[in-house]
């Protein structure tokens, strides 16, 4: 019996090596790294331009760089609270509010940009299946001028120094209103927000320690992977600097143009699920790869996860309400939020195949599964846009897709 393997032809890595180079050569983003892998291991990984954007003499960016990975964490977020279900410590349909308080009694707000709002009180409770598919109605502000978008509860210093951190979290996200503010009733639509970070402080309750500890011992120790909520060691050793693109579109230096989360070890008390981890591209690589090989019933060593729970990270999840909403928060039709990120619900031409699942990070880094293809794809700069996205990395990514499915090609493996 045989099965296919995917590789990319010889043509093709020369295209895209030619594509980042001409692309890091021609100063309009910082260092950036391309990495693939099919079910056996990496065809293809470059990285390329400086780790400081300013500074040509600062090394070049490689495949172990580091980065701040951003809303990458959410997929290992998830991927905690789904190991706490297999050890039967926690179910999809466990209240939040049996481990937070702020869940016991949290209200329906009208308006999500302000807190001069009405609102009433939540009819539903919030469950764990609400946190991992983002229908729990935790919602990120819309700030006007906050160029962060996400408010203090990211960005805040002090409360990491607070006597209780999470408490302090939430009295952020509460601000003046008198409850924990949702957008919707829990479960019926879907809206981009504070659920991975919540998450995250529940699995710490369940599990009695720290999300760090966590993640480290049932997800980056099994897979010899390096990655942490603390940017240290080796990590600060690698990392590669943030760069900052203003409004007329040029590259900077970073010299803290905008807030961003503690990156103090020294001063790290609250892990947040939601933006969080350290890693590099390639640690990110192997974890796909392994959630690929569990996915199609490779034999692997030191699985994560159950081919049951992984399963889950390919099926739609979401109402249709819910769909509707991710799509247009995506700008593109027919996706869908599994247990832990966004599918596709049909093909994106030259690209990504049906059933793909992906995300991306704020700062410059994507990252897929296309199971249909058996390949995984990461990508990565370090860059603070002025929008929700860097236009210029939006652009390179895609075209690195495309020619990353023209270069595609598969053989029989015995």
């Amino acid at each position: 019996m045989s099965k296919s393997k995917a590789y990319l032809s010889k043509t093709g890595k020369h295209a895209l090596d030619d594509a980042i180079n001409k692309a890091v050569a021609g100063g309009q983003l910082p260092g950036v790294v391309l990495g693939v892998s099919n079910l056996d291991e990496e065809i293809y990984f470059k990285g390329g331009g400086p780790l400081d954007a300013g500074d040509p003499k600062s090394g070049e960016v490689d495949p172990d760089t580091v980065f701040w990975i951003c809303s990458q964490t959410k997929m290992i977020v998830a991927l905690a609270a789904l190991k706490l279900i297999e050890q039967g410590k926690l179910s999809y349909v466990t209240p939040v509010s049996d481990y937070l308080d702020e869940f016991k009694s949290p209200i329906i707000v009208t308006r999500t940009s302000t807190q001069e709002t009405a609102f009433r009180p939540a009819r539903s409770v919030v469950t764990v299946k609400h946190l991992l598919n983002f229908s729990s109605g935790l919602f990120y502000p819309i700030v006007p001028g906050d160029l962060f978008g996400l408010a203090e509860g990211y960005y805040s210093k002090d409360m990491h120094a607070a006597q209780d951190p999470v408490k302090n979290f939430f009295d952020i996200v509460k601000g003046k209103l008198p409850a924990l503010p949702l957008k919707f009733e829990p479960g019926t639509n879907f809206v981009y927000g504070w659920s991975s970070d919540v998450l995250g402080f529940l699995i710490e309750k369940v599990a009695q320690q720290s999300l760090e500890k966590f993640c480290k011992e049932h997800i980056f120790e099994p897979l010899d992977i390096q990655a942490s909520f603390y940017l240290k060691g080796q990590l600060r050793a690698k990392i590669v600097n943030l760069a900052y693109r203003d409004s007329e579109a040029k590259l900077h230096s970073w010299a803290a143009q905008v807030k961003i989360i503690e990156q103090d070890a020294n001063k790290v008390r609250l892990h947040l699920g939601g933006i969080g981890l350290y890693t590099s591209m390639r640690s990110y690589l192997k974890l796909l790869r392994h959630i690929m090989q569990i996915n199609v019933g490779m034999a692997v060593t030191k699985p994560i996860l159950a081919l049951e729970s992984v399963r889950t990270l390919f099926a739609p999840s979401l109402t249709d309400k819910g769909a509707k909403s991710l799509s247009s928060f995506m700008m593109t039709e027919g996706t869908q939020w599994s247990s832990a990120l966004a599918i596709t619900t049909k093909d994106w031409p030259r690209r990504r195949r049906r059933g793909s699942a992906f995300w991306s990070g704020w700062a410059g880094t994507n990252y897929f599964m296309d199971p249909a293809t058996g390949i995984a794809v990461v990508f990565a700069s370090q860059i603070v846009p002025p929008d929700a996205t860097d236009p210029e990395c939006t652009r390179l990514f895609e075209l690195l897709e495309e020619l990353v499915y023209s270069a595609l090609q598969t053989s029989s493996k015995l």
